[in-house]
């Protein structure tokens, strides 16, 4: 049985050195709630800071290389893809979905996740001095394929 903790019941890093490599992708987003006049100058490339989407997009990508340092008992992965999208959700809207892969003993769901937080994080970050007001909101694990627990979907929003 996988689990984090021991026979004594202390938390440690699940052992998976006997499960088999399998191809494994993970889909998380979050979505980031903003005034519709921070949308506008993100859109227009009129925000004082440059391109918002590409900054968010490579701290997603960087996050989720790194998601074994900031949550505990993550395995280091070595993964074969991160993708990082921010789309435009008028009228006041970013909807940021990451997406994770590679052949691996161990699923990459805490890395799209971690990806899609970051990216909002980043976001907010950048545009924080024109919108105090943003509100990051429900970040979630869209899908996962692979693994020994198999297949999972999300309900739409």
């Amino acid at each position: 049985m996988l689990t984090h903790l021991d026979s004594q019941g202390r938390a440690n890093m699940v052992d998976v050195t006997d499960k088999a490599v399998t191809f494994r992708e993970a889909v998380a987003q979050s979505r980031v709630r903003m005034l519709p006049q921070t949308l506008e100058l993100i859109q227009t490339g009129g925000h004082p800071k440059g391109d918002v989407f590409a900054v968010a997009r490579i701290a997603g990508i960087q996050a989720a290389k790194r998601t074994h340092e900031l949550i505990p008992l993550c395995h280091p992965l070595l993964l074969t893809g991160v993708k990082v999208e921010l789309f435009a959700e008028a009228p006041d809207a970013v909807r940021i979905e990451a997406r994770c892969k590679l052949a691996g003993q161990t699923g990459v769901e805490m890395e799209a996740l971690t990806a899609a937080s970051i990216a909002a994080l980043t976001l907010y970050d950048m545009c924080k001095a024109v919108d105090k007001g943003m509100v990051i909101e429900s970040t979630r694990l869209l899908s996962k394929h692979g693994g020994k627990s198999g297949d999972y979907q999300a309900e739409p929003d």
